[in-house]
């Protein structure tokens, strides 16, 4: 009994710390994220994506249908390393993360940038926290 409790007291005492370090770790990767997109820093955006992501967006098609646009890592890379975020002047480059909610090996980021924002979602892979979906929208 007394060495269940004390373990029980341990995980508790534990996890705030554990909790700042993935608060951290996760809001280090959004901004690697949207930094490394304003500074064209391919490495840096490929350090905070998962080979396999997903970005997309909700649209209208050019027949005024809706439609989903998508993007993989390996295009968001490759658009970083081309320089199209260098475009945005410094005093306008908006990089406002709210981590929305952690769940185990699980989160969900709001990331406001200069022309739109990104829900990123986020997993735990051994230590390292990467971008493995995004659904963004453009400001009116």
């Amino acid at each position: 009994m007394k060495s269940t409790l004390l373990f029980t007291l341990l995980l508790f005492a534990a996890a705030p710390s554990a909790l700042a370090s993935d608060e951290d770790a996760i809001r280090t990767r959004a901004l690697d994220y949207a930094e490394g997109w304003y500074s064209g820093d391919g490495d840096r955006m490929a350090r905070a994506l998962h080979p396999e992501l997903a970005k997309r967006i909700a649209v209208v098609d050019k027949e005024g249908k809706p439609a989903l646009q998508s993007m993989n890592a390996e295009q968001l890379i490759a658009g970083t390393r081309k320089g199209y975020g260098k475009n945005t002047p410094p005093e306008k480059q908006l990089k406002d993360v709210k981590i929305l909610d952690i769940f185990h090996n699980a989160a969900t980021v709001r990331l406001e940038m200069e022309g739109w924002i990104d829900y990123l979602h986020l997993a735990k892979f051994g230590q390292e926290w990467k971008v493995v979906n995004v659904l963004w929208e453009r400001k009116k």
